[in-house]
């Protein structure tokens, strides 16, 4: 199986029969899924999310979810704060995109890392890693990431938990359209508006 089909394989579909068919070892899958999307970025955590509503139900969907994404973040955090100096992870540091939002990291701590943190399609990922690499205290980060993926997961659950009725019913269908889309351009804002002001510092100093 190539990369390509890998990926194409995460749909809604596999990924409920793939619950269904492990629901023997309880909430295990529902937790590793969303934990793994922090390590491979590809993943649709929007689906998975999802996904987990639909097998276990909104809250506990949203808890299983919740806690495996904000576990796994923290993992790649403290992976890239423990070995974010060694020669093998050096050239991080000297991409420029990277320096500039660890700078901005670094002065503004909970704020930015927070906001991105709420939407479901800013890079989470990088936010992760360049939050290793700063100097930001493991408690800032933890909270941010925290609260950041509990208002975005329960968005997602609550929009999501229900995939018959976006079938039964088209209005649900058009609203949670809507939601995502919503969803999507806030956080695309926002990611720009961070990057802005990344730039107009770093060009002041």
């Amino acid at each position: 199986m190539n990369f390509e089909a890998f990926k194409e394989w995460f749909t809604m579909e596999n990924i409920m029969t793939l619950i269904q068919e492990y629901r023997s070892f309880g909430p295990l899958p529902g937790i590793l899924l969303p934990m793994l999307e922090a390590f491979f970025p590809f993943l649709p955590l929007v689906i998975l999310v999802m996904a987990n509503a639909n097998a276990f139900g909104l809250w506990i969907g949203f808890l299983l979810s919740w806690s495996g994404a904000s576990v796994g973040a923290i993992f790649v955090f403290l992976f890239f704060r423990k070995f974010g100096q060694q020669r093998f992870l050096h050239f991080l540091h000297k991409h420029p995109k990277v320096q500039k939002l660890m700078n901005w990291v670094e002065q503004h701590g909970f704020g930015p890392i927070f906001l991105l943190l709420c939407f479901p399609f800013t890079p989470s990922a990088l936010v992760n890693i360049v939050a290793g690499l700063s100097k930001v205290s493991i408690a800032q980060y933890m909270l941010a990431v925290i609260t950041g993926k509990m208002v975005m997961i329960f968005t997602i659950s609550f929009v999501g938990y229900d995939l018959r009725a976006l079938i039964t019913q088209p209005i649900r269908t058009i609203l949670v359209s809507v939601v995502i889309f919503i969803l999507w351009y806030v956080g695309k804002r926002i990611e720009v508006r961070l990057n802005k002001s990344v730039k107009r510092e770093h060009s002041r100093g």
